[in-house]
């Protein structure tokens, strides 16, 4: 036989050349541009969009808290080039707001907060009255409160006196804000009102519609609603769909699926003479305490009150995916260059493939943890994630090395500190496996981060404590079918989640069997990825 037949240097180039084309690919796929109907043009303003002031680093909740006026200015001149009025939930600090939409020619439903405090409402409505009354020309309509029945702070008896207390006092057009479902629980509202606002979320429904369906259930309970409560007029108040966050059932966020959400709910509500506000100008960063990644990204614009592609033009679910390719071919490089040489077929053909995954998994995961993290804890979660699968990036590939001088010492070290990596691994899919079973409403799934150590130590298994492995693999191993049926069996990224849970679980317990004679450094006593290298 030649001897280059016997080389393993071309098996080893053609698997570098298809895992750099899998890789680009995976990336790119994320990122491609989708081309789709403009909601929004020079030429062609849409209707409304809620508007809240806060930027990027603010929350409502931030002690002492200042508005920013010149935010407010330029955030309104921004929307005067999209929207003709923009809906607003509060009267406290937004005085300037109906004067600023005066200069930039924007109508305002201006809106008061009402809550289960008597002083705090009277004093929102009071501002209401008096902001209506001085700006006739600008407040088209006010909004007396916005989901207080949802959030049980008031009565729907309290509420509809309310109304017509306000109603007696400004000239506008008066109503209230609710999920839909709301205004049939508390049918003594809208008698009180002059017209109905109603909350049509498809993403968060008891029962989610993913995007396919979403637009036909929005028409439906508009039609409903306008039959059933004619001749009030009826304002969808709020409609949207989030670009990030977690999948619920069929619902999958991503800015692809809000441009063709928002896009075809305009094109519907025009062609039916819906009067509609869109949810929300810009995204909120701050809500992601409450509600998680989703809560954050529902803008129109994102935080930074840059174009998402929601309203016009070509839209990428991953406008960052150059960024990541270029990281996760840094990370595979360096995984090859610390593998050096392979002398054996097997070893030439998967380390590259193993390079680009583990590089992908981490890159994913960077992407996750980039729109997911919000405090310092949470990066330095984000963070340790991403050091255990270097570790274990590093550890798959001195296995498949040649392993000779500084990379035989090193694949040593790694190999005596294997069962910390295991160990680590199930730890961290321990912990959010409890979360995905007891608090998963709001939480993302971090799969990404378990695939690597999953694969790596189900094939490779290490001796490691009995005690709190088999621990880690119970706790792991019983939230899975939990899991899944909190979530529903439509959800991909549930099934997804399911999987490698699966997989750490039959790691962690493959590793219960490892008798420490089969922990010496040997070739012939290796299970089949290290004998792949010899």
């Amino acid at each position: 036989m030649p001897a280059t037949s016997r080389s393993p240097v071309v098996l080893y180039l053609f698997s570098c050349l298809f895992a750099l084309i899998a890789l680009s690919g995976y990336w790119y796929g994320l990122g491609k541009p989708v081309v789709l109907p403009d909601a929004a043009t020079p030429t062609h303003k849409l209707q409304c969009a809620s508007y809240t002031p806060f930027d990027k680093d603010q929350s409502p909740f931030d002690q002492p808290f200042t508005l920013r006026p010149a935010r407010m200015d330029a955030d309104l001149a921004l929307l005067a080039t999209r929207f003709e009025c923009i809906r607003t939930y509060s009267m406290t600090g937004l005085e300037a707001i109906p004067e600023l939409a005066r200069k930039h020619g924007l109508k305002v439903m201006l809106g008061a907060w009402v809550n289960a405090n008597p002083v705090d409402t009277a004093k929102e409505v009071n501002a209401l009255v008096a902001a209506a009354n001085a700006y006739p020309d600008v407040v088209t309509a006010v909004i007396v409160g916005n989901e207080a029945l949802l959030r049980k702070e008031v009565t729907g008896a309290q509420l509809a006196k309310l109304i017509r207390q306000v109603k007696a006092k400004v000239k506008q057009p008066v109503t209230y804000a609710d999920v839909w479902e709301y205004w049939l629980q508390y049918p003594e509202v809208a008698p009180a009102v002059d017209f109905l606002t109603i909350h049509l979320l498809p993403y968060w429904e008891d029962d989610p519609k993913g995007i396919d369906d979403a637009l036909a259930h929005v028409a439906q309970i508009r039609q409903t609603f306008g039959r059933q409560f004619a001749p009030k007029d009826i304002l969808i108040g709020e409609t949207g769909w989030p670009s990030e966050g977690r999948q619920r059932e069929t619902a999958l966020p991503s800015r692809v699926n809000e441009a063709k959400f928002i896009r075809s709910f305009v094109a519907m509500a025009e062609q039916n003479g819906w009067h509609y506000n869109l949810i929300e100008a810009f995204d909120q960063p701050w809500k992601r305490e409450a509600e998680g990644a989703v809560g954050g990204y529902w803008g129109l614009f994102d935080a930074d009150r840059q174009e998402k592609g929601v309203l016009a033009g070509p839209v990428s679910n991953l406008s960052w995916w150059p960024f990541w390719l270029l990281v996760s071919g840094v990370i595979s490089l360096a995984t090859l260059a610390l593998a050096g040489r392979v002398t054996h077929a097997r070893s030439a053909v998967i380390l590259p493939l193993l390079a680009v995954f583990g590089a992908g998994c981490i890159g994913t995961w960077g992407e996750l943890a980039r729109v997911t993290s919000r405090s310092a804890g949470e990066y330095l979660w984000a963070v340790t994630l991403v050091v255990l699968n270097l570790l274990v990036l590093a550890h798959a590939a001195l296995t498949l090395s040649a392993r000779s001088g500084w990379r035989g010492r090193a694949f040593i070290w790694f190999e005596s500190r294997a069962a910390w990596w295991l160990g680590a691994a199930g730890f961290a899919a321990s912990v959010m496996m409890l979360g995905m079973v007891f608090d998963p409403r709001y939480r993302s799934f971090a799969t990404s981060t378990l695939w690597l150590p999953a694969l790596f130590y189900l094939v490779r298994p290490v001796r490691a404590p009995r005690r709190e492995i088999g621990l880690l693999a119970f706790i792991v191993g019983a939230g899975i079918v939990p899991q899944l049926f909190r979530e529903g069996l439509s959800n991909p990224q549930a099934w997804a989640w399911a999987v490698v849970s699966v997989l750490m679980t039959l790691a962690l317990w493959r590793s219960l069997k490892v008798r420490a004679a089969s922990r010496d450094v040997q070739p012939s006593s290796l299970p089949e990825l290290e004998r792949a290298s010899g």
